[in-house]
């Protein structure tokens, strides 16, 4: 009777171990299919090569050329963590359209009135993968410190750029960016992107 008992145990860990085994295989493989990674070499130094150009195009303050980095509907958001975890459309920043962008540094430059400062963005290394013909998501950590007029140096931003990027032959262009950021204090002078 101790043997059966043992022998039915077993058998019973061994089914459970066994469908726990198969219910974790089958996440995975939903996870692989959803999220193709991109091998390509080529394409990846390319992205890699178009984000920091992206950063770099803020941090000289060319700022003129920052909405030529978007498609034409492109969305631009800023977002604290704890907003886009809930769900919540408010951002701290919401364009729609590079007409907006476009508007964005036309009023910093002409009518906005603030501390001169500038930005230098650190990056970490891009997550790619694959969403269809043509269409990349991205995520991209980042830290960005700011350099006032008087030469103090703080930490400004912290956190993630998820971006969507459209390939069309050698060309790349972003139709979204969310910047969401790891704190929900922000600094009030929130004037040029991130």
């Amino acid at each position: 009777m101790t043997t059966k008992t043992a022998t039915t145990k077993t058998a019973t860990t061994k089914t459970a171990t066994t469908k726990t085994a198969t219910t974790n295989t089958a996440a995975t493989k939903t996870a692989a299919q959803r999220d193709v990674p991109v091998l390509d070499p080529g394409l990846r130094a390319r992205v890699a090569d178009f984000l920091a150009d992206y950063a770099h195009t803020i941090d000289d303050d060319r700022l003129e050329e920052w909405p030529g980095y978007f498609t034409a509907d492109a969305l631009y958001h800023i977002t604290t963590r704890e907003s886009d975890a809930a769900g919540l459309p408010i951002g701290i920043m919401h364009c729609r359209g590079r007409g907006m962008l476009e508007d964005r540094i036309k009023a910093l430059r002409t009518a906005n009135i603030f501390e001169p400062h500038t930005y230098c963005h650190i990056l970490g290394a891009t997550r790619l993968v694959e969403r269809g013909a043509g269409v990349l998501s991205a995520r991209t950590n980042f830290t960005v410190t700011r350099t006032m007029q008087d030469g103090g140096t703080d930490l400004f931003a912290v956190g993630k750029f998820l971006d969507e990027i459209v390939v069309d032959g050698e060309a790349l262009a972003i139709r979204s960016r969310r910047v969401v950021l790891e704190s929900r204090r922000i600094d009030v002078l929130l004037v040029i992107p991130l």
